[in-house]
C-alpha cells in the first residue's frame, strides 16, 4: 500500500508559557495519525524564520495564532492531501513555495514546521519506526550530552544578571543514564545552597533558578558549590554559557565588510564594555573556571568580533552561534567561511521545515562544527528534538533544567531511547564539544563521580 496523506488539521494548544501556539495533526490513508507542535522563543535572532501571530490585543494579549491555524486548514492542507509523507524534501519544499517569502512570513514558520515535522512522525510511525530510526538510519546511536540549565539570567529572568544562562554538563557520565542522574542532584543541591544562603528557588521558562544576584562569577561560584557539594568533580561536570549579547549590545558601526558593535551594556556588573573588552572578559571566565561552551558571546551583527573571538578561544572553548547563524544553512555557509564560530545550535523553529534544518546540520557536521538540538524557552509536550539529536548523533543537546514537565519530557523520551538501543547506544560526553582538549584515551574519561 503507498502512503498517501488522507487529511491535515491544526489547532491553536498552549505552550509553557501559556501562551498560544500551533499543533498540527496528520492522518495517512492507512488509519495512521501523527502530531506535532512547535515552541517559542523569547530570546529571539533578528534573522529567524517568521512566527505569525495575529497581533489582536484583544484574544490572548495578541499572540493568538488563528491565521497560522488557517493556514494549515486551508491552504497547506489542500496542497499535500494525496502526497507519500515519506516524500519529506518534497512536502518541505512544497510549503516553502506556497509561503514563497525568504523568511516564512506568509504562512508562518509555526505553520510550515507543525506539518513538516507532523508529516515524518507520520511517516515514521506507519513504518512502525522509532522517529530517531526513521530521521537518521541505522547508525543512528549516540545519546546526546546534555547542556542543562540550572540557573538564568537575562531575558529568562527577574534578576540582574547579564548572561542569560548558567548550564551544568556531565562530560564524565559513562551512560546519558547517568549524566541525567548527576544533573538531577546538582540541581536539587543548587536549591539547597541558594536557599541557606537567602535566595529564591522559584524557576523560570527553562526550569533553572532565578537568584537575585547580578555577577555572572557569582552565579558560577554557586554552580561550582553545587558541584563539588553533591560528591562530583570539576573534570566530570563542567559549565557552559549562554550570553545572548544581542540582547546586550548598543548602536555599532561597520567597516571593511565588517560590522563592529561600539557597546556591550552589562548593568548588572555595571559595566559598558567594546567588543574587545568583552571578549577579554569572556577569556578571563574560561581560565579561571571549568568553561568549555559559550554561546553568543558576541551579538549578531558583531562578525569582526565573533572572527576576533574565535581566533583567541575557538582552540581551546566550543564557541556557538545561535543569534549568529539562525539554524540557517546560507548563513551557516558565510560563518565558515569568515571563521566565526566552531558550533552551532539548531532550532527548527528558527527556520521552518525539517529538511532545511537537516541541511544545516549536514553543512555543520561536514564542516567540523559541534551541533547542539535545542529547545525553546516557551516549549510544548513534543518530543521531537530529542528523536532528531540521536537521529543525526548531534552528540549534545539543550533541553532546560531538571524540572517542568516541557523539559523533562524530552530527558525521558531520551532514557527510552537508550533504553531500546541497549548495548548500541553511545555516550561520547566531553569529546562531543568542540575546541575543548580532548583526552586522549576514551579509557581516560573520568568517572563522574569525584
Amino acid at each position: 500500500m503507498i502512503l498517501e496523506i488522507e487529511n491535515i488539521t491544526a489547532r491553536q494548544i498552549l505552550d509553557s508559557r501559556g501562551n498560544p501556539t500551533i499543533e498540527a495533526e496528520v492522518e495517512l490513508n492507512n488509519g495512521t495519525i501523527a502530531k506535532a507542535s512547535v515552541p517559542s522563543g523569547a530570546s529571539t535572532g533578528t534573522f529567524e524564520a517568521v512566527e505569525l501571530r495575529d497581533k489582536n490585543n484583544s484574544e490572548f494579549l495578541g499572540k493568538s495564532v488563528y491565521k497560522a491555524v488557517d493556514n494549515i486548514n486551508n491552504i497547506i492542507a489542500q496542497n499535500l492531501i494525496g502526497e507519500n509523507p515519506a516524500n519529506q524534501r518534497d512536502i518541505d519544499n512544497t510549503l516553502i513555495e506556497l509561503d514563497g517569502s525568504f523568511n516564512k512570513s506568509t504562512l508562518g514558520a509555526n505553520a510550515t514546521l507543525a506539518v513538516s515535522l507532523s508529516c515524518a512522525r507520520a511517516a515514521a510511525k506507519a513504518y512502525e519506526m522509532p522517529l530517531y530510526r526513521y530521521l537518521g538510519g541505522i547508525n543512528s546511536c549516540v545519546l546526546p550530552t546534555p547542556m542543562m540549565n540550572i540557573l538564568n539570567g537575562g531575558v529568562h529572568a527577574n534578576n540582574k544578571l547579564d548572561f542569560q544562562e548558567f548550564m551544568i554538563s556531565p562530560v564524565g557520565a559513562p551512560t546519558f543514564g547517568d549524566a541525567l542522574r548527576a544533573g538531577s542532584e546538582i540541581f536539587h543541591t543548587l536549591k539547597n545552597i541558594l536557599n541557606k544562603n537567602g535566595y529564591s528557588t522559584t524557576v523560570g521558562d527553562e526550569g533553572g533558578f532565578a537568584p537575585d544576584i547580578s555577577n555572572p562569577e557569582e552565579a558560577i561560584e554557586f554552580i561550582i558549590l553545587a558541584i563539588e557539594s553533591s560528591g562530583y568533580n570539576l573534570n566530570s561536570i563542567k559549565i557552559c554559557l549562554d550570553v545572548a549579547a544581542s540582547e546586550l549590545y548598543e548602536e555599532g558601526e561597520c567597516q571593511d565588510g565588517f560590522c563592529s558593535l561600539s557597546k556591550y551594556d552589562l548593568k548588572g556588573l555595571g559595566k559598558k564594555f567594546s567588543s574587545d573588552e568583552m571578549i577579554d572578559y569572556l577569556e578571563k571566565l574560561v581560565k579561571t573556571y571549568p568553561i568549555i561552551s559559550i554561546e553568543d558571546g558576541l551579538a549578531e551583527d558583531d562578525e569582526l568580533g565573533w572572527k576576533n573571538l574565535n581566533e583567541r578561544l575557538g582552540n581551546t572553548c566550543q564557541l556557538v552561534g545561535d543569534d549568529l547563524f539562525v539554524t540557517n544553512v546560507e548563513r551557516l555557509r558565510g560563518g565558515i567561511k569568515k571563521k566565526l564560530a566552531n558550533s552551532i545550535l539548531i532550532k527548527p523553529n528558527q527556520i521552518g521545515t525539517l529538511s532545511e534544518t537537516l541541511d544545516t546540520i549536514l553543512m555543520a557536521q561536514k564542516n567540523g562544527f559541534s551541533t547542539i538540538i535545542s529547545h525553546r524557552s516557551g516549549e510544548t509536550e513534543d518530543t521531537f528534538i530529542a528523536d532528531l539529536a540521536v537521529g543525526v548523533n548531534a552528540g549534545l543537546i539543550k533541553t532546560g533544567s531538571l524540572s517542568r514537565t516541557d523539559r523533562i519530557c524530552k530527558y525521558n523520551r531520551l532514557l527510552k531511547i537508550e533504553e531500546e538501543l541497549a548495548d548500541n547506544a553511545k555516550y561520547t560526553g566531553i569529546r562531543a564539544f568542540k575546541g575543548v582538549k580532548r583526552l586522549s584515551d576514551e579509557n581516560d574519561i573520568p568517572p563522574c563521580c569525584g
